[in-house]
């Protein structure tokens, strides 16, 4: 056996490695939380399936699983990316988990990329529920895949920044409550359930530059419309994450 085989390596992991273990620690945390389950999976799920199956809300012309599947896809992004992270996020600070993981050999930056993959999982998993769910209710979508995932991705980026903000700047409490309330106000508001065209033009054409809105009506242009890439949604949501991430980047506070 050679000499100094087993000598004490000290000092910190490979940032890689890091960032993979804190993000599969965010992810574990995430899901067993019964909270953040609520918003993630059962009430979206539960909303597909309640108004495909009841004659609830007119969604126009064809089934009505090719209206919901795609703004539902949108609330399930914006659970997770947004009022879930928020409200974790705004908690994590409260307890000062952020100000310790902030001294820790986990650059800051590191802390929130590892947030961000948690995020992304926690979506596809999802996206992969919710689409076999809208499948086994008579769901037909069409369009361009690529489309679909730039539309994902920018309204998680979007939504991301947005979240982080909130949970960076107002106590946890106040945290909890607005981004609940903002959870409900996008639902019915956003073109989710209720299509955008049963609103009055003003609030209508005001609605329609939210990124709910972009991102259930891009997501239905491309899936059951069939149609191109939605330029003017991925516009509305790219200015949201740049303003959203500019603004957390600037105003969060860890502690």
């Amino acid at each position: 056996m050679s000499t100094g085989t087993f000598t004490p390596r000290p000092g910190a992991a490979p940032l890689s490695r890091m960032i993979r273990a804190q993000a599969a620690l965010e992810t574990r945390m995430l899901l067993r939380n019964g909270e953040q389950l609520l918003l993630t999976v059962v009430i979206p799920t539960l909303l597909l399936v309640l108004f495909s199956a009841v004659d609830i809300v007119d969604t126009g012309e064809g089934k009505a699983v090719d209206f919901l599947a795609p703004g539902v896809l949108a609330l399930a992004v914006m659970s997770t990316a947004f009022t879930g992270q928020a409200i974790a996020t705004g908690f994590e600070r409260r307890y000062g988990v952020l100000k310790r993981l902030g001294a820790s050999p986990l650059p800051r930056w590191g802390l929130m990329t590892a947030k961000t993959c948690s995020v992304l999982v926690t979506e596809v998993l999802q996206i992969a529920l919710l689409t076999a769910i809208a499948f086994a209710l008579g769901w037909s979508p069409h369009g361009n895949p690529l489309s679909v995932a730039l539309l994902l991705l920018l309204g998680t980026a979007a939504f991301s920044g947005l979240g982080l903000l909130m949970a960076g700047t107002l106590k946890a409490e106040a945290t909890l409550a607005a981004a609940n309330l903002v959870f409900l106000l996008l639902l019915v508001g956003g073109g989710v359930i209720v299509p955008l065209e049963k609103f009055p033009d003003a609030a209508r054409a005001v609605l329609e530059l939210l990124p709910i809105s972009a991102l259930s009506g891009g997501l239905r242009d491309v899936l059951r419309d069939g149609a191109g890439v939605p330029w003017a949604d991925l516009g509305i949501l790219a200015a949201w994450a740049a303003a959203g991430l500019g603004a957390a980047a600037r105003f969060f506070r860890w502690e």
